[in-house]
């Protein structure tokens, strides 16, 4: 069986064979319609080509079959023969047998609309075929380069804090018509695209209808259904394909045309979307309900743990940058992005616990805290900690920073509690830039004369003369080393 990843090989418009200026071919007779494509070339001598073709070809004929004395009527009854099993042009090779093409094959291919290209002698049949699949293998790379590119924008989409949304927009613009999702209750929850219209728009709807999991009493089963239907209204062609989270949610696109490729990339985002509407489950769902029941009856986290899937855990504490607060989908996605379905949305902050052994990286649109790896005891601490590596990364406007293994006095303290004590500590002396400087270089120093004399380029009298006027506005103490520690963190907290 084909996969059904790949898009199909897409066919060559009959205008590209015809632009091909080395095989010298012509069109005497037909419709001049850019629409007409060719899927293959084949070549028979038979006068009834019928039960050889499968449609969608490029039948190419040396007059072999014509017999002495052929009138209208033969040739009328083998160009609807052609017609009928859904040739799409007939190419007529000029010598060895005849020298022009037969007036009557012109009139029939006019008569019943089949295309009609003469092959000038130097041309041969396999130089035809052999052009044909090099245009097709072209459109075909060209089909595979643009259905990759989609996957990858669908996929960048979906990590997104507005997922849903974001995804319908990218699946619209690759498609280049609407794409609507159609909660249970069949209304449309999130759209993207342009409107098609009143008609195509309410035939999407039944569309929708047909593949959605559950009928309306809801006592269908869900596999008397197909999973995806299309129809055509108005010249727009209508696809409904139901998600695969058997919640009754469907993804509907409307399309003023039907490349080889866009079937794929539909079924992408169907994937997708299944995904963010859809509850995900980091192990089985009898897992996860017996650690809930276990919890609740009284169980200690690290008892229920390894039903979760492991022994330690980080947890990631999220804010999507740009919005007041994220809601069940966003946050759904960045648990996806994270590898983890245990995610929490607490007001404007989606925490989410992932495995030790699986690492956080930056996830666009998101600003991220990171604890430290925890047992399940320690889960609190380590939830504070993300808390407090949250806060500062929004601070300095760093998209993802983590609380080391060892934490750091900062760790410590949340960012506004800091500078709320350095402006107080520090108010007597905030006025002097000069005394600020010269206590830290000195501190830095560790209490060395000499060294933050030449640091500052001053006198070193001049140095002790300030450390002293510090000690003095300060009320206390620069000689004890828990003075200056604290002195230390609050000048490198302003």
């Amino acid at each position: 069986m084909p996969d059904p990843t790949v898009p199909p090989t897409p066919p060559v418009p009959l205008d590209a064979l015809l632009a091909r200026a080395d095989l010298g071919l012509r069109r005497i007779a037909g419709p001049a319609d850019p629409a007409v494509v060719v899927h293959w070339a084949h070549t028979s001598e038979m006068a009834d080509p019928y039960p050889y073709l499968l449609g969608g070809e490029l039948l190419l004929s040396a007059g072999v079959h014509i017999p002495d004395g052929a009138g209208a009527g033969y040739f009328d009854a083998y160009v609807s023969r052609i017609v009928a099993a859904g040739g799409a042009a007939l190419g007529f090779g000029v010598a060895p047998v005849h020298d022009t093409v037969p007036g009557a094959l012109v009139e029939a291919c006019e008569m019943h609309g089949l295309p009609l290209l003469e092959v000038p002698p130097r041309t041969t049949f396999s130089a035809v075929a052999r052009a044909l699949w090099q245009l097709m293998a072209q459109a075909r790379t060209a089909e595979l380069r643009r259905v990759t590119e989609a996957q990858q924008s669908l996929a960048t989409a979906a990590a997104r804090p507005d997922p849903v949304p974001a995804v319908l927009q990218q699946l619209a613009r690759r498609l280049g018509g609407r794409a609507v999702l159609y909660g249970p209750e069949g209304t449309p929850i999130a759209g993207a695209g342009p409107d098609p219209g009143a008609e195509a728009r309410t035939a999407l709807a039944k569309l929708a209808e047909v593949v959605r999991p559950s009928g309306p009493s809801g006592q269908e089963p869900s596999d008397a259904r197909p999973s995806s239907a299309s129809d055509t209204v108005a010249g727009v062609r209508l696809v409904a394909h139901a998600l695969g989270n058997g919640e009754g949610f469907v993804l509907g696109t409307a399309a003023p045309q039907r490349d080889a490729g866009d079937h794929t990339i539909a079924s992408v985002a169907a994937v997708l979307l299944s995904l963010l509407t859809g509850e995900r489950h980091g192990g089985s769902g009898a897992d996860r309900s017996s650690a809930l029941v276990r919890l609740l009856l009284g169980a200690a986290p690290a008892e229920v743990a390894p039903l979760l899937g492991g022994d330690r855990w980080r947890v990631v504490c999220g804010r999507p940058d740009g919005r007041a607060a994220p809601d069940p989908v966003a946050a759904s996605a960045l648990g996806a992005a994270l590898g983890s379905s245990l995610v929490d949305v607490a007001g404007e902050v989606v925490r989410v616990l992932v495995p030790d052994g699986r690492t956080v990286e930056r996830v666009p649109g998101w600003t991220l805290g990171v604890s430290a790896a925890a047992a399940p005891r320690d889960w609190p601490a380590a939830d504070a900690q993300a808390s407090r590596a949250l806060a500062r990364a929004r601070a300095t406007r760093t998209p993802l920073l983590r609380h080391g293994d060892r934490p750091a006095l900062t760790d410590l303290v949340p960012p506004h509690d800091a500078d709320a004590h350095a402006r107080a500590l520090l108010a007597p002396i905030e006025r002097s830039p000069a005394l600020v400087d010269t206590l830290r270089t000195w501190l830095s120093l560790h209490g060395s004369w000499d060294r933050t004399a030449v640091a500052l380029d001053v006198h070193r009298n001049t140095v002790r003369q300030r450390i002293a006027r510090c000690a003095a506005l300060l009320d206390t103490d620069l000689d004890d080393p828990d003075v200056r520690m604290e002195l230390w963190f609050a000048l490198r907290t302003r």
